[in-house]
């Protein structure tokens, strides 16, 4: 199992002050904790897309080459590009770029992308956002392989032997499809034989196997090895500790928090109380063992073998939030590593991570 920090670069008012914190101070953050994440030993940082409030997350390709130039070895991830929203061709020019900057090391997990006001901002419907996603990625695929491309896209102008520049440096990354609930993500990926990765967030495990399950069928469906599906994972939150019981009350707050946010959003919770969201959501609250325990049980749902938790603090504070990612590190990763394996890569796909010169001074880069 390999292991994903990611951030949405949310930026709401604090709960208890009401202060907001300044975004150039946010984006520090950010590249703080993504500096922490390679020298923790993460797989990979991941940087969502969101192009409304209460999030400062509208441009990860600029995120994630800055974090580029500062790191070595960790893998960066885009969580999502909602290529619903993007032209194909722009996206491509900006990732393409980027993966040269970061030798390599570019991973990208696209998907529709939620959000009225996004939509909005970007003039698409709720009609059309599938529609855009499949031919967004259809054409942002075969520009990573194609050196001229002819396309008649309804969505954007038409290309006549269109040579989109950079080219890759190392052949097209890996890309994961993100799906919540929606079979149409699921296809898509299963049609290209593409990882899939599940947000398992908002809701208990169910909904999230039941699409899991669906994906495998539509992957053997279109004829590809079962033993080549790759699944990645979320969760809904993370915090480690020597006791449950000292998790458990170092993360209280954070809960009351989220449960605050969501009245005021007049939205009934789905974990009504914390006791509830430790034992049915996907968070992972408890002593090493009892996290460990808790990945194998969605692990024998999912089947997964990439699995993210959060970058960043919150409202646990940075020295609480750095002592239990180390925890995870030191007691936690080592288990899950030895004890979920990841399948294999099908070599006609994106190329291996082993296949990626490690940048100069750089040690060896971990095969992901």
């Amino acid at each position: 199992m390999k292991f994903l920090a990611i951030t949405l670069i949310a930026n709401a008012p604090d709960p208890v002050t009401g202060r907001t914190t300044p975004a150039r101070e946010r984006f520090r953050e950010v590249v703080e904790a993504a500096l922490l994440a390679e020298e923790l030993g993460f797989d990979g940082f991941g940087v969502g897309e969101r192009h409304e409030r209460p999030f400062l997350s509208s441009s990860p390709p600029v995120v994630l080459s800055h974090i580029a130039a500062l790191t070595r070895r960790i893998r960066l991830f885009t969580a999502v590009t909602t290529l619903s929203l993007l032209d194909p061709v722009r996206a491509y020019e900006d990732y393409a770029t980027l993966d040269h900057l970061a030798d390599g090391r570019l991973e990208l997990i696209i998907g529709k992308g939620n959000g009225t006001a996004q939509r909005e901002l970007f003039r698409v419907t709720a009609e059309d956002q599938w529609e855009r996603n499949t031919e967004g990625y259809e054409l942002f695929r075969r520009l990573w392989r194609e050196d001229r491309v002819t396309a008649a896209p309804r969505f954007r102008p038409a290309l006549t032997g269109a040579e989109v520049l950079p080219r890759p440096p190392y052949g097209p990354p890996r890309i994961w499809h993100g799906s919540a609930t929606s079979k149409e993500s699921v296809e898509l990926a299963a049609r290209y034989g593409d990882p899939l990765f599940s947000a398992n967030v908002t809701h208990p495990v169910e909904p999230y196997a039941a699409l899991v399950r669906h994906y495998r069928q539509r992957w053997a469906h279109h004829g590809h090895d079962p033993a080549l599906a790759a699944v990645g994972a979320g969760t809904a939150g993370y915090h480690a500790a020597r006791t449950s019981q000292e998790a458990v009350a170092a993360y209280r707050p954070a809960f009351q928090g989220y449960l605050e946010a969501q009245r005021r959003l007049g939205v009934d919770p789905v974990f009504p109380t914390l006791e509830d969201f430790v034992e049915r959501s996907s968070a992972l609250i408890g002593s090493p063992q009892q996290v460990i325990e808790k990945v194998h049980r969605y692990h024998g749902q999912l089947g997964h073998t990439l699995l993210h938790l959060q970058a960043e603090a919150g409202p646990l504070g940075a020295k609480e939030h750095r002592a239990s990612l180390e925890l995870f590190q030191s007691e936690i990763a080592p288990v899950l590593r030895r004890e979920i394996p990841d399948p294999p890569f099908p070599a006609g796909g994106a190329r291996r991570v082993a296949d990626v010169p490690p940048a100069a001074g750089a040690g060896s880069v971990p095969d992901l």
